[in-house]
Order: structure tokens, then sequence, then C-alpha cells
């Protein structure tokens, strides 16, 4: 039990950087795409759609950060929580990333339809971001409660 307890202490710290990337990789290729796709049919504004495709990567950022703020010796006592919160904080990071892709590729849809409604288009995209600002921030509050081994104190 103690190994598996182990075991799983481990996989969270590296949940949430994990998580973190395969949903900004998933997120950032459904606006590329989408980007992709309006290009081939405009003569400018190319660089809003790449900067708009490439807002889902931040939550692999956020992802290393927890991943490095969680990251200490596993021991029986911490290794519930170092799971708990590297796995809830990396599906979140993953489910946003993912999310905010699509909603980027319609705002570059939007865009290339309408080029007036660039900054408008932005809102939404940021209101998916906050969500993982907020698994982030909290994912952070919460390892400080974690204990350390008493050898690394």
């Amino acid at each position: 039990m103690n190994e598996l307890m182990m075991t799983l202490g481990w996989l969270g710290i590296y949940a949430a950087m994990a998580f973190g990337a395969i949903g900004s990789i998933y997120g950032c290729a459904l606006a590329g795409q989408a980007a992709i796709g309006a290009m081939l049919e405009t003569d400018g504004g190319h660089g809003r759609y790449i900067g708009i495709s490439v807002m889902p990567s931040s939550q692999v950022i956020y992802g290393i950060v927890v991943m490095l703020t969680l990251q200490r010796e596993v021991t029986p006592e911490n290794a519930a929580p170092l799971f708990s919160i590297g796995i809830l904080c990396g599906l979140t990071l993953f489910y946003s990333a993912l999310l905010q892709g699509r909603t980027c590729a319609s705002a570059i849809t939007a865009i290339k339809a309408k080029p007036e409604i660039f900054g408008l288009t932005l809102a939404p995209a940021t209101i998916v971001e906050g969500f993982a600002v907020f698994a982030f921030v909290f994912a952070l509050v919460l390892a400080g409660s974690i204990p350390q081994s008493p050898l690394l104190n």
C-alpha cells in the first residue's frame, strides 16, 4: 500500500505539467489549424491569427510552475495531497487549454470575416484563461500546506 501511495505522490508532482502540456498542444493545434485556414483566405492580418493561436500555450507554463512548487521528497504523509493537487490542477489546465484553443479558433474565424472585431474576440479566450489562473493560484496556495520531509528542513 505504501508503494502505491508513493507512486501516486510522484505522479501528482508531474501531472500538472504533463496535463498542461497535453492541453496546450491540443489547444494550439486547434487554433493553429484555424489560423492556417484564415491565412489562405485573407491577404493580411496573419500576425493576429498566429498571435491568437498561441494563447493556449500558457497552461503548460502554469503546469511547470506547479510541478516545481510540488517537488519534494514523497512520503506516505504527503503522497495523497501531492497526487490530489497535481492531478486536479493538471486536469483543469488540460481542459482550459483545450477549450481556449476552440475559443481561439472561433475568434480567428470571426476575425477573418470581420477584422474590426479583433479585440472583442479576445475576451472569451481570456475568460477561459482565467479559470486556468484560478487553478494555478489555488494549487500554489495549497502546495504551501503540504508537509516537507524532515530531512529537507
